[in-house]
C-alpha cells in the first residue's frame, strides 16, 4: 500500500520551488468564497510565510476581503484597526502586535506575520480598494477582554444597555479572571453566569441595527457578546466533557466567521488561517467517531462544494516553537523525522523536496487510505510524538490540497509581556 501511495504522490505532486509556483492555487480556488489554510503546528515559520503569500495572491487577484484567524477577537481588532486606518496612533505592525499578550503569545506575535500586516495596510491605502480588507480573530478565549470591550463600546455611545453588560461582568468578577476556576464552578456546581451572558447577547442582537456602524462598532459589539456567551458555555462544558467543549469552540468560530461574512455582504470572501485539526474536515478522521465536528466540516456543510477550498500543511522534520506544558515558557524543539508509514513520511519518500498535491476527481481515489497525519500543538513533547501526534486521516477527503515542506524552521516570536488567562 505504501509504495502505491508513494507512486501516486510522485505522479500528481508538483514542486514548490518559490512564490511563483503558488500561482496554481489561483485556478484551484477560482469559484471559492472560503479558502481555509491549515498548519501542522502553531510554531513553524514556513507555514506562516507560505500562507501569507497565498493570502496576498487571493486578495489581489481573486478579490478576497478578509483574513480570519485562530486568535482572540479583541487583539485581532487592534490589527484590523491598524490596517484599515482606524488606529491613528500606532506606528507599526510590531507595535500593534503587543496586543497579543495571552499565552501562547507566539501564535500571532511573531516576525513572520509582520510583513503581511504591513502589506495589508499598504493595500488598503489605495482609494480604489473597496471594501477595505480586514483581519479578524474568530476564537473564543477572550471572555474577560470581550466583556470589557462590550462595556467600553456601550459606554462610548452612551447606551442604557451598558447596565446589562456591567451586570454580566459583575457576575464573572468573583472568579478573578481564572478560566479554570470558573469552569469548575459552572461545570460542577452550576454556579455560573449563563443567564447574564444570554441576556446580554440577546439584547445586542436585537438592537444591533440601532448601534452606530462607524469603525465596525456594531460588528464588534455583537461578536464580543457572542464570545462571552460561547466562552461561558465552553468553560462550563470543559470540565465535564472535552468533546462537547471542542464542538462549542469550533461552532463558535464558524458563527463568528459567518457574522463577518454578513458584514461584508455579497462581496465577502474569507481566507481562514487555523490549525489542520480545525480546517481539515473532521469527517475524514477519527474525530467523527468521537462525536466531534470542526470548522472545515461545518463550512463545507453550509456551502456548495465549489465555494470552499481547504489546504492542509505538513513537514517531515525540522524545528518548532512549542512548550512542555500549558502556560510555561516556549522554546525551540526538534521535530523528528516523520514516523514510518505516516503521510509526512510518504511525502518525503516520494521526493525530499517541497511540493504541492491537489486532490480532484482524477486522483482522489488513489488517496482514500487511512494514514496517520502529524499534528503538533502548542504543547509538544517530541519524545512522545509517535504515541499521540498522528491523526488517522483519509487525506483526499480531509483536504482539497496539501502543501508539504520537507524541512521546516521554528517561528520567530516577538518579545511581548505574557499573561496566562
Amino acid at each position: 500500500m505504501e509504495q502505491k501511495v508513494i507512486q501516486s504522490i510522485k505522479k500528481y505532486a508538483v514542486p514548490l520551488t518559490g512564490e511563483a509556483d503558488l500561482n496554481i492555487i489561483r485556478g484551484k480556488t477560482d469559484k471559492a468564497r472560503f479558502v481555509l489554510l491549515g498548519e501542522a503546528s502553531h510554531g513553524t515559520s514556513e507555514f506562516y510565510t507560505v500562507r501569507a503569500e497565498i493570502t496576498k495572491k487571493l486578495i489581489t487577484e481573486k478579490g478576497f476581503t478578509f483574513v480570519a484567524v485562530e486568535g482572540d477577537w479583541p487583539a485581532c481588532q487592534a490589527v484590523n484597526r491598524y490596517i484599515k486606518g482606524y488606529d491613528t496612533v500606532s506606528e507599526s505592525a510590531r507595535e500593534v502586535l503587543s496586543s497579543f499578550n495571552r499565552w501562547p503569545t507566539w501564535m500571532w506575535a511573531n516576525e513572520e506575520i509582520l510583513d503581511l500586516i504591513e502589506w495589508m495596510k499598504d493595500f488598503n491605502e489605495n482609494p480604489d480598494v473597496q471594501p477595505k480588507v480586514g483581519f479578524y480573530g474568530i476564537d473564543m478565549y477572550s471572555l474577560w477582554e470581550s466583556m470589557e470591550e462590550v462595556i467600553s463600546y456601550l459606554t462610548k455611545i452612551d447606551s442604557p444597555d451598558v447596565e446589562i453588560a456591567k451586570k454580566a461582568f459583575t457576575c464573572f468578577e468573583p472568579f478573578n479572571r481564572d478560566n479554570q476556576e470558573y469552569a469548575v464552578s459552572a461545570g460542577l456546581y452550576s454556579e455560573g453566569c449563563i443567564d447574564e451572558v444570554a441576556k446580554l447577547l440577546a439584547t445586542i442582537q436585537k438592537k444591533k441595527d440601532q448601534y452606530p456602524c462607524e469603525e465596525e462598532l456594531s460588528l464588534n459589539l455583537e461578536v464580543n457578546a457572542l464570545v462571552a456567551y460561547n466562552a461561558e458555555h465552553y468553560y462550563r462544558a470543559m470540565v465535564v466533557r472535552d468533546e462537547e467543549s471542542w464542538n462549542i469552540r469550533d461552532k463558535h468560530m464558524v458563527h463568528a466567521l459567518d457574522e463577518v461574512m454578513k458584514f461584508y455582504g455579497s462581496k465577502g470572501k474569507a481566507i481562514v488561517w487555523e490549525h489542520n485539526t480545525h480546517v481539515g474536515d473532521a469527517r475524514a478522521t477519527d474525530m467523527a467517531h468521537n462525536g466531534m465536528v470542526n470548522v472545515g466540516e461545518l463550512i463545507r456543510e453550509q456551502n456548495a462544494p465549489e465555494d470552499v477550498y481547504v489546504i492542509g500543511f505538513g513537514t517531515h522534520k525540522g524545528t518548532v516553537i512549542a512548550a512542555d506544558e500549558w502556560g510555561v515558557n516556549h522554546d525551540v524543539k526538534i521535530v523528528p523525522k516523520a514516523v514510518r508509514g505516516s503521510w509526512e513520511d510518504l511525502m518525503h519518500r516520494a521526493g525530499a523536496f517541497d511540493k504541492m498535491l491537489f486532490f480532484d476527481k482524477e486522483n482522489e481515489h488513489l488517496f482514500q487510505q487511512k494514514i496517520g497525519h502529524r499534528a503538533i500543538g502548542v504543547v509538544y513533547r517530541p519524545e512522545f510524538e509517535q504515541f499521540g501526534n498522528y491523526v488517522p486521516s483519509h487525506m483526499a477527503q480531509r483536504y482539497d490540497g496539501f502543501i508539504y515542506i520537507d524541512e521546516t524552521n521554528a517561528l520567530r516570536p516577538l518579545a511581548v509581556e505574557m499573561v496566562l488567562l
